[in-house]
């Protein structure tokens, strides 16, 4: 039987990186002793009170068609929670309520983009864009960067690759996978670029909560960008919310309204309880997250502290996001190699660097998703592979 075109855009190396995590789960299901940090799936239970919040909405009967938008209240906590933290002013007309910020992304391509369009993409890029893209024809361009600069994009790189068929650009700041954010002097220079170029800025923030270091910058708030900017966000990582759904786009309102007539022909909104829920997780102080956060930052400093000292890798420092970028380069096997020889013969699932873009490559991405006992496992797990590696390259 004859598929569409679309089924073979919507594919590709992005798609394949989970082969390793699929790998992992079969050999857990046949008893092995796995660590799986190659999903960035929180550890965390959902804070009690939100969860609470969603029985007390079923058992209110709240099971019916919600607004397609998303909840009126909950948008406007969307709203407040977005000023507090951008300084952007916005209301809740300028919030669309969607099942997580992956199909957010996808919904606002979807929307913006025609085929044949280019997209600039800052490396290493979450392993979803190529195929976001590919589903409406765009064209994802590339942005090199360098992991010995923390993996961060150079404005001057950006520029060099606007063509006259430049559409938009796709950011991720705190970066997945690298953790990398950027600072307010590189948004300006990249908001100029949009300015001077007409471009859209598609900005993901979802691990824009869990920043370490420095201060995370909203780019729709700078000047002339809230009427080019599509925001992100969801509360998948910051209120361990993954299997929830709940994710957003904060926009200027004739982008809201296309994105409106989206969701009414793909998801008709989402479920009534899940926005109850959202809205407590948005308007609570809960002091779940506080820790959530607290807990991140030390496995982060514990696994850099952990590897930096062991030969043949090196752990470069995020400065915020789930997920730690280790250089395993001088182990002389690809990343891909090396997570297949770490799965297979240590017992520890992480993804390779390349699925993420070349600039990634030698680099395996690991996930702070299990306990800090753990994680010390892992690590020791990890170091061991590659010392394995080092003696067999001197025998």
């Amino acid at each position: 039987m004859r598929y569409s075109s679309l089924t073979h855009r919507i594919a590709g190396d992005g798609a394949a990186a989970w082969q390793i995590h699929y790998r992992a789960l079969q050999l857990r299901e046949q008893g092995v002793d796995v660590l799986l940090l190659s999903v960035g799936d929180p550890d965390f239970d959902t804070p009690k009170p939100v969860v609470q919040a969603a029985i007390d909405s079923l058992l209110a009967g709240d099971t019916h068609y919600s607004e397609v938008r998303g909840r009126r209240g909950l948008r406007d906590s969307i709203a407040r929670r977005h000023r507090l933290t951008s300084g952007q002013i916005v209301d809740a007309e300028h919030v669309v309520v969607l099942p997580g910020a992956q199909s957010a992304v996808y919904s606002v391509v979807q929307c913006l983009l025609d085929p044949g369009d280019e997209v600039i993409v800052a490396e290493p890029m979450y392993v979803t864009y190529e195929g976001v893209m590919g589903a409406c024809g765009a064209k994802v361009v590339p942005v090199a960067v360098r992991p010995e600069n923390g993996f961060r994009v150079d404005p001057a790189d950006v520029a060099a690759l606007i063509t006259a068929r430049t559409r938009a650009i796709l950011l991720n700041s705190p970066n997945n996978p690298s953790g990398a954010s950027l600072p307010l002097m590189v948004w300006q220079e990249l908001a100029s670029l949009c300015i001077r170029h007409d471009l859209w800025l598609i900005s993901d923030e979802v691990y824009s909560e869990l920043l370490y270091e420095g201060e995370h910058i909203s780019p729709a708030s700078l000047p002339g960008m809230a009427e080019r900017t599509a925001t992100i966000n969801s509360l998948s990582k910051s209120h361990a919310m993954s299997g929830w759904r709940v994710g957003w786009v904060v926009g200027p309102k004739p982008l809201n309204d296309h994105l409106e007539n989206l969701s009414l022909c793909m998801l008709f909104g989402i479920p009534e309880f899940v926005q109850k829920a959202a809205q407590l997780a948005l308007d609570e102080d809960l002091p779940e997250v506080a820790l959530m956060r607290e807990e991140y930052r030390q496995r982060r400093d514990l696994v850099c502290a952990s590897l930096n000292h062991c030969p043949g890798i090196r752990a470069i420092r995020p400065d915020g996001g789930m997920f730690v970028m280790v250089d395993v380069r001088q182990t002389g096997l690809s990343a891909h190699r090396f997570a297949e020889r770490l799965l297979e013969g240590y017992g520890v699932s992480v993804l390779a660097g390349e699925a993420f873009g070349p600039s990634a490559a030698g680099h395996i991405r690991l996930g702070l998703v299990v306990d800090q006992l753990k994680l010390a496992d892992a690590c020791r797990r990890i170091a061991l592979c590659a010392m394995d590696l080092l003696e067999a390259r001197r025998a």
